[in-house]
């Protein structure tokens, strides 16, 4: 098992947000975490990342519990992209590539043959060879969050974290980005977990959801298990259809009028 989420709740200001969480995610899947706005998902995504310590229970990346791995081993392990991951520096996209080898340098190393030929076999990978000299102010945003996915991919992790990698993308970059995670994913056996807001995303990219609301597990399952209108309409206090997707079946949702 890549994730053991045990009991956890999480209380910030003394409001608590998340409330005796418990889920596993097996190694080489695709998860996701679904939920209205202010349901805790992006709170359990820190929780899992190691950045906030959780109030009561315990987090377990392959059963070593997260706090006691020191933090570049876990660096080595775990890379976490978030919604705004990289900011527009002026900055080379080479050079912000090459920082995802940090987690393997020993203290005082520096980059050597074989993290730059790494980089470079990414950056062909992720379709960005042609933009390796450009600078990060001088990309669109879709392309940012591009690049941020090759240097996570530099990190070689097992485990990867996205918090809504799709925000602010049209529908175009947005199918771009999760594709290009899940090719990866299927190639080197990544385990993913993400937070998603689209919930017809979730639906086609996730071999398995956690709907959240108010801080607490609602359903775990498959998409056709956690996609249903009585569900959703009690969660998020709106009327969907739900329909199957003419490919591939998985539940898609038409919001009401």
């Amino acid at each position: 098992m890549m994730l053991q989420v045990e009991s956890v709740s999480k209380s910030l200001n003394e409001q608590l947000i998340l409330d005796q969480v418990s889920f596993q995610v097996k190694k080489g899947s695709c998860f996701g975490i679904i939920g209205p706005n202010g349901s805790g998902k992006s709170t359990l995504l820190k929780n899992i990342s190691g950045y906030y310590r959780p109030s009561s229970g315990t987090v377990r990346i392959q059963g070593e519990e997260i706090h006691k791995i020191p933090r570049k081993k876990l660096a080595q392990k775990v890379a976490v992209l978030s919604q705004e991951a990289l900011s527009p520096y002026p900055v080379s996209v080479f050079d912000t590539v090459l920082m995802g080898r940090y987690p393997h340098l020993k203290w005082y190393q520096r980059e050597g043959k074989k993290d730059f030929d790494k980089v470079e076999e990414i950056l062909e990978l992720t379709e960005l060879s042609h933009l390796q000299n450009h600078t990060l102010d001088t990309l669109s945003g879709g392309e940012r969050q591009r690049v941020a996915i090759a240097k996570a991919m530099a990190q070689e992790p097992e485990l990867l974290l996205l918090d809504e990698p799709t925000t602010y993308l049209d529908i175009g970059h947005q199918i771009s980005i999760l594709r290009l995670v899940q090719t990866w994913q299927n190639e080197t056996d990544l385990t993913v977990i993400m937070v998603l807001h689209d919930l017809n995303l979730a639906s086609q990219f996730c071999d398995q959801l956690l709907l959240l609301h108010r801080g607490k597990v609602v359903k775990i399952g498959t998409s056709k298990e956690v996609i249903k209108k009585d569900m959703l309409e009690k969660v998020y206090e709106t009327i969907p259809e739900i329909i199957p997707h003419p490919k591939t079946d998985v539940p898609q949702i038409l919001l009401g009028v």
